[in-house]
C-alpha cells in the first residue's frame, strides 16, 4: 500500500503542483460575494485542480516543442527557489483570507468574521482537487489503454488519435447525457414536487377577484406555491387605505401556474381570460410580470408599485419553470423568453382593441430570468405604432441580449456596472443609490434597469476566464471589494461559484434587490414624481427588510 501511494504521489508533476498552488492562492482572494469555508474549499479545489492541469499542459507543450532541458544543477536550484516562493505565496494568501472576506462583508453591512478557517478550507480544497485529478487521470489511463488495443490493428498515431477521441466522446456522452441530464431531471422533479405541495398556511382566497377563488377560471391547486404566495400575500385594500389615509382599491393579481393548462399558449389565453374576468383592464395601470425560474415575483417589487399607485393596479403573470433561475439558465434559458412573449402577445393584442383614452397604462416587470425574458417580449417592431409605457427590470442575467447591447454601447466615461445610455430618454440604470434623476426629460417610454455591482447573476461571463471585465476598470461599484483582482481562469471560477450564492447576502446587495430601489424605479417609470417625498420615505421605511446574516 505504501509503495503504491509513494508511486502515485511521486507521479505528480512539479510544474503542475506549482501552478496548482498559485491557482489555489488566487482563489482565496475576494470575489463579488462572501463565502463560507466549505464553499470556499470547493471553489479552491476546482482552482487547484485546474491550475495543476494548466501547469501540466504548459510542461507538455514545452516538451512537444523540444526546447532544451535545463541542467540537473539548474533544475535542482530552480526547484528549490520556486518551492520557497510558492510556499511563501501560499502562506501569505492563506493568512489574508479572513481580511479579504471581511472586506466584502463590511461593504454589505455584515458582521466581521473572527476567522475564515483557512486551514480547514485548504484541507477541503486538497481533498476535492485530489478527487477531480484522480478522475482525469483515470480518463487518461483509459485513453492509453484504448490506444494500445487499437494499435494492434492500426498505426500508432491513428490508434492514439482514435483512442483519445473515443474515450473523450464517451466521457462527454456520460457526463452530459447521463449524469447532467439525470441531475437536471432529478432537480426538475424535486422542484416540481416542492411546487405542488399545498402549504397549509396558504388558504384558498375568498375574495372574488383573486385567482384560484371559487369564481376563478384558474383552479387553486394548479397554481403552485410561489403563485399562491403572490396571490394572497400582497397588500390588501385596508393596508393601502391605512397608509394613504384615504380610500384605495384592492390590487388585482392574476397568476397562472405551470399545471393550470397543458400548453404555453393555453396558459397565456387563460391568463387573459382571468384578467378580463376581474376587470384588470379597467385599472389605471397594468403590469405584465415575468417571474423568476421558480415562478417567484419579488414582493419588494410588486408590493411597492401597488402602494405607490394606491391599489389602482393589475399584475398578471404566468409560471414557466420550477427551477431556480441560475439552474434554468443552464438547462433552458429560452423558457423565459418564450413564456414572456406568449403572455405579452395575448395581453397586448387585447389591449390594442380598447379605446386609447379608456385603457390602462401598460408596463413590463421582470427580475433575474424574468428580466431576461421580459426585456425582449415587447418587440419594438410590434409596439412601434402603439407603444407600451415602460418597464422595470432588475438583476438582468448575463445572457440578456438587450442589456448586453446597452452596456456595450454606453456613453463614454460611464462605468459598466452603472451605464448611461445616450440621453436617457428611453433607458436608464440605477443601483443602491438612486441615479434616475439625470436632469433630462424622459421620452414616451420609460425603461429602468436596477442592478447592483455585486450581483454575479449580472456580471458573470465566460470571457472572465481570459479577459479582465469592464466592471473592474476605473471606478468600481460601492459594494465591490477594493481588493478584488482579476486572475485568468480563477476569477471565472470565483464568479461562477458566486452564482448559486447570489441571494445569500443581505437585502440591497448581490441578487437581493431592496424595496427602496424598486420604489425609486417605479416612481420614475410610472411618472409618479409628484408623490410627496415624505410619503416616499415613509413607504421605504415601511417596506424595509432587516438584513439577513448567513
Amino acid at each position: 500500500m505504501k509503495s503504491w501511494f509513494s508511486r502515485y504521489f511521486h507521479s505528480f508533476s512539479f510544474i503542475g503542483l506549482v501552478f496548482a498552488v498559485l491557482f489555489f492562492s488566487a482563489s482565496v482572494t475576494p470575489s463579488l460575494l462572501p463565502r463560507n469555508f466549505f464553499f470556499q474549499g470547493l471553489l479552491s479545489g476546482f482552482a487547484l485542480a485546474t491550475g495543476y492541469g494548466v501547469g501540466v499542459g504548459f510542461l507538455n507543450l514545452y516538451q512537444f516543442l523540444e526546447f532544451p532541458k535545463p541542467s540537473k544543477n539548474l533544475e535542482r536550484t530552480s526547484k528549490i527557489i520556486t518551492s520557497i516562493v510558492v510556499a511563501v505565496v501560499f502562506v501569505v494568501y492563506l493568512r489574508q483570507m479572513t481580511f479579504w472576506q471581511n472586506s466584502i462583508r463590511e461593504l454589505m453591512e455584515m458582521p466581521p468574521l473572527e476567522t475564515a478557517h483557512p486551514y480547514t478550507t485548504a484541507v477541503i480544497a486538497v481533498f476535492s482537487a485530489g478527487c477531480l485529478i484522480a478522475v482525469v487521470r483515470w480518463l487518461g489511463w483509459m485513453c492509453r489503454y484504448a490506444s494500445r488495443q487499437l494499435n494492434r490493428f492500426l498505426p500508432r498515431r491513428v490508434a492514439t488519435t482514435l483512442g483519445v477521441t473515443m474515450i473523450g466522446l464517451l466521457a462527454i456522452f456520460i457526463a452530459n447525457g447521463v449524469i447532467a441530464r439525470g441531475l437536471m431531471s432529478a432537480a426538475d422533479s424535486f422542484f416540481a414536487k416542492a411546487d405542488a405541495l399545498i402549504d397549509e398556511g396558504v388558504a384558498q382566497p375568498e375574495i372574488a377577484i383573486a385567482s384560484g377563488s371559487s369564481g376563478s377560471s384558474i383552479a387553486w391547486d394548479t397554481i403552485g406555491r410561489r403563485g399562491k404566495n403572490f396571490i394572497v400575500e400582497g397588500p390588501q385594500e385596508s393596508d393601502l387605505t391605512e397608509f394613504w389615509g384615504r380610500a384605495c382599491l384592492q390590487p388585482v393579481r392574476v397568476y397562472v401556474g405551470l399545471r393550470s393548462r397543458d400548453s404555453l399558449e393555453a396558459r397565456a389565453k387563460l391568463a387573459l381570460k382571468e384578467l378580463i374576468r376581474v376587470d384588470g383592464f379597467k385599472r389605471s395601470t397594468l403590469i405584465v410580470g415575468t417571474p423568476t425560474g421558480t415562478g417567484w415575483l419579488d414582493p419588494a417589487a410588486v408590493d411597492s408599485v401597488e402602494y405607490l399607485l394606491e391599489g389602482d393596479t393589475a399584475i398578471v403573470s404566468m409560471q414557466y419553470s420550477y427551477l431556480p433561475s441560475w439552474l434554468t439558465i443552464i438547462v433552458d434559458p429560452t423558457r423565459s423568453i418564450v413564456a414572456s412573449q406568449a403572455l405579452f402577445d395575448e395581453i397586448y393584442d387585447y389591449w390594442l382593441t380598447l379605446p386609447t383614452d379608456d385603457r390602462p397604462k401598460l408596463y413590463l416587470f421582470g427580475l433575474s430570468l424574468g428580466a431576461f425574458g421580459s426585456e425582449v417580449s415587447a418587440d419594438l417592431y410590434k409596439v412601434f405604432d402603439d407603444p407600451i409605457q415602460g418597464a422595470v427590470w432588475s438583476g438582468p442575467p448575463f445572457p440578456s441580449t438587450q442589456w448586453q447591447e446597452l452596456t456595450r454601447e454606453r456613453n463614454e466615461g460611464s462605468p459598466a456596472w452603472l451605464p448611461r445610455f445616450r440621453n436617457g430618454s428611453m433607458v436608464r440604470f440605477t443601483s443602491q443609490e438612486n441615479t434616475l434623476e439625470s436632469g433630462k426629460p424622459w421620452g414616451g417610454m420609460r425603461n429602468v434597469y436596477v442592478q447592483y455591482a455585486s450581483d454575479p447573476m449580472v456580471f458573470f461571463s465566460p470571457d472572465l476566464a481570459f479577459q479582465k471585465p469592464a466592471w473592474l476598470e476605473g471606478q468600481r461599484g460601492p459594494d465591490v471589494s477594493p481588493h478584488l483582482k482579476w486572475y485568468p481562469v480563477v476569477t471565472f471560477l470565483q464568479i461562477a461559484f458566486d452564482l448559486p450564492m447570489a441571494t445569500s447576502v443581505p437585502n440591497g446587495y448581490g441578487h437581493n434587490y431592496s424595496p427602496s430601489s424598486y420604489i425609486d424605479a417605479w416612481i420614475a417609470v410610472t411618472n409618479s414624481e409628484a408623490i410627496p417625498l415624505e410619503v416616499v420615505e415613509r413607504l421605504k421605511k415601511k417596506m424595509f427588510i432587516p438584513p439577513f446574516y448567513p
